[in-house]
Parts: C-alpha cells; structure tokens; sequence
C-alpha cells in the first residue's frame, strides 16, 4: 500500500513538473543529463603527483561556486562588507583545501537550483582543465603521447555535450558574440567586488601556469621542481594581484600552440564567470530575467559551426615566459582583454555616437579604462559602463529592446564581428608545439619559445 501511495505521488509530481513547463511560466526541469571524464592512463595523475596544487585549484572551484550565491542573496548596498568577508573567507580555504573538487551546486545551490545551464557549462569545463592537466602530468603518458591524449579528450569535451561545452575559438570571437558591453550589468562585478573579482584574477593566472610549468620542464623529475616553484609564487602573487583577467595566449604560450582549442576554451570559461557574477551582482532583473540573459550568453560562447578553424588564430605576444616567474607585464590592467574590449568599443562607436563620429572620444576612451580596472579610480562615474557613457554622452544613441534579458544586440554583434574580421581576420595561425623531446628544465629566467 505505501509503495502504491509512493508511485501515486511520484506520478503527481511528474505531472506537476509537466504542466508548469507546458504553460509558458519560464520554469525549466533540471535535466542535467551529466557526463564524466574520459578513462586513460592519466586519470587521476594530478591528484596523486601534485597534490597540494591539486588541493588549491579544489579550492579555486569552491570560490567560484560561493560567489554566485553570494552575489544573488546580497543587496548591493552591502557589496564592499561582503566582498572584505568573501576575499576573507577564499583565503581560509586556501589554506585549509578541500580534498576533492567539489561541483558548483554543492556551495552555490541558490543560483544552481535556478540557472543549472550555467553550472553544467562550468562543472563540465573544469572537468576539462582536471583531464588535460592529467595528461600532462602523468608519467605513464610518453611526452610525444601528450598532444594525441590531450586531442582526444578535448573533442570529446566538445562533443558530448553541444551548447553546453565552451567554444575552441578565441575569447576574441567569442566575446563579440556574447555581446554584453552594453548591457546593464557589465564591469558590476569588478567595480563593486574588487577584492573578490582580483581573487578569480589571481586563479586565472594560476591555472595557466601550472600547464606552462609542465610544458618547460617534461616528464621527468623536472616536473615536480618547476611546477613546486610556480605554485610557491601564488604567495606573491596574491600580496599583488594583477589587475585583469590574463589570456592562456598570455601565460601558457606553450601550451596555447599544443592545444589551442583547449586554451581557448579555458579563456571563454573564465570569461563567462566574469559576465554571469556581473549579471548576479545587477539589481534591476529578477531571478528568471537573470536566468535568460545568462542563458543567452552560454549560447552565445557555447562551440559554433566553424568555430574549430578558428583555434589557431591569435598572437602570443609572450611566447617565451617563464611560468616560474611574476613578471612586470601580468601585473597591471593592461594587456589582451583589456585592447580586446577598447577594439569592441570602437568598433560599436559609430552605431551609437550621437553625433555620428567613427571613433569615441578620448574621454570615452578613457572612462572605459577605468570601469574594466577593478575597484572605482578617481573620476570613474558610479555604476555599469553602459551607465558610465550614457552620463558622459546624454545622447547616446542606444537600442533600448536589445538591452533586455535574454535579447541579442544583433547589430553591436555583427559590426563587432566585422571589426575583428577587418583587425584579425589575416592573423597567422600560431604554430603546433614541437614535443619530439623531452625538455631539460631551464634556469629560471632562461626559458625560451622553442622554434
């Protein structure tokens, strides 16, 4: 009887589950239809040969899940005492790590619950970064195995779960796609987090200089001194924390010619945190207009037709760095993603100029400069960066329909697209990564790009 009474309620629950979606009210069954990693001779090879690295990039994941809820749950008039308390809260876990790495529903159930895409897009990444870092690490994969395991396990990072798995094509396509500058919320994270938003900095520069670490020094015991003295920089590196988000063309130039579909796809995942804590910090939409716009933009990044030919197309304007080293260049705002967002700016201008000017003025310019530094600088105007300029420029031109969760600025994302067909369109592809030998681990300071 308690069994029939068991099926009877299961059966009305389904039933429940079936006409709320049927009836249009937004809410969408959470069938996550999850995946796991690939089976090898790698698996588990980060674990057991670096593990306090291991144990650190746990604890990378365990912040990232806590920010969403913590963005969601928090009134905006609170943001500087919690972002003090969540920087506070990140470096205890630091130094007390989780053990395994943990899935983003487990310390973000909040915003899991409402925007599973978002997580299954993420856990699924980070699966990713735990498989290549595998490969790389373990012995029982010869060095002129690496590329082939490493091709293997992206593709079938790629093709197991379409729109979901990140695209191979440079964060400079993709970011065009996701056509967010002008939205609402853009920069709200980095100017209202600083402390929070620099953290996820600090762990995006680890992450690529852990595979560089690997890619400098082989197979060999090498490998356990180069990627021991990269990890002990993290001390340094979070007393001074750089001020942008850097590009694996950047910091794993190496790696970037190995794999350069993985390298792109770890850039358009940190990318995406960024814009979904930006649209969890915003105030003026509702959880379910969250959850569209969000959703938007996982399309938007998620592989595309043609995206693959694409993989190879970007400059390493580094090629030769040394991972075991914190230099001058990673520091500051400046950089890739920095030019990367003043080229789209640009390339907007002329749709939205009041006056029909090709270019922004250097006022513009240099507003926007400050909204993509973290913190607010002297003379940066409170608020978004779409706020900032429509101060500065009270006639803006703007398209106030394509600003609304979930819509595509279609126009923006064309005249974006073009401009990076016009700018980059003839880039070089960069050249595969020569991984005949084994290589001897050079002194710090000494390591250069192979030809």
């Amino acid at each position: 009887m308690a069994a029939k009474r068991c099926l009877a309620s299961a059966a009305t629950a389904t039933a429940m589950l079936l006409i709320l979606a049927a009836c249009g009210s937004g809410w969408v069954p959470p069938q996550r239809n999850e995946v796991s990693f690939l089976r090898g001779p790698y698996n588990a090879a980060f674990f057991w040969r670096h593990p306090d690295p291991f144990r650190w990039q746990a604890a990378i994941h365990y912040a990232h899940a806590v920010q969403h809820d913590r963005l969601q749950l928090t009134p905006l008039a609170r943001h500087a005492e919690v972002d003090t308390r969540t920087d506070a809260d990140y470096l205890a876990a630091l130094e007390r790590p989780p053990l395994t790495d943990p899935h983003m529903m487990l310390y973000g159930p909040h915003v899991g619950q409402a925007i599973w895409k978002l997580y299954l897009a993420i856990d699924w990444t980070h699966q990713l970064h735990e498989q290549t870092y595998d490969i790389l690490m373990s012995e029982r994969v010869p060095w002129q195995e690496k590329a082939r395991w490493t091709e293997r396990t992206v593709r079938n990072y790629l093709a197991r779960q379409p729109g979901i798995a990140r695209s191979p094509a440079p964060l400079d396509v993709t970011m065009r796609r996701a056509g967010v500058m002008m939205k609402p919320y853009f920069t709200l994270f980095r100017n209202r987090y600083p402390a929070s938003n620099d953290f996820f900095y600090v762990a995006h520069w680890w992450h690529p200089v852990i595979y560089e670490a690997v890619m400098i020094a082989g197979n060999d015991a090498e490998q356990d001194e180069s990627v021991l003295a990269t990890h002990a920089l993290t001390e340094q590196v979070l007393a001074e924390r750089p001020q942008r988000m850097l590009l694996s063309r950047e910091n794993m130039p190496r790696y970037a010619r190995l794999s350069p579909a993985a390298a792109n796809v770890f850039d358009n995942l940190h990318m995406l945190h960024g814009i979904a804590y930006d649209v969890l910090a915003y105030e003026g939409w509702s959880i379910e207009e969250k959850r569209r716009e969000i959703e938007r933009v996982v399309a938007a990044m998620a592989e595309q037709p043609g995206d693959e030919q694409l993989a190879r197309r970007f400059d390493l304007p580094y090629p030769g760095m040394d991972p075991r080293r914190y230099a001058d260049w990673m520091r500051p705002a400046e950089g890739a993603m920095t030019r990367m967002m003043l080229e789209m700016l640009e390339e907007m201008w002329p749709m939205m100029s009041p006056d029909g000017a090709a270019t922004p003025p250097a006022e513009v310019v240099e507003q926007a400069k400050k909204k993509l530094a973290p913190g607010l600088q002297p003379g940066e105007i409170d608020g978004s960066l779409m706020d900032a300029l429509k101060e500065l420029v009270p006639g803006m031109r703007m398209a106030p329909e394509s600003m609304q969760p979930g819509a595509t600025p279609r126009r923006m994302i064309d005249a974006m697209l073009a401009g990076w067909q016009r700018r980059h369109g003839d880039t070089r592809e960069v050249e595969p990564f020569p991984m005949d030998e084994d290589p001897a681990l050079p002194a710090v300071g000494h390591a250069r790009a192979p030809r």
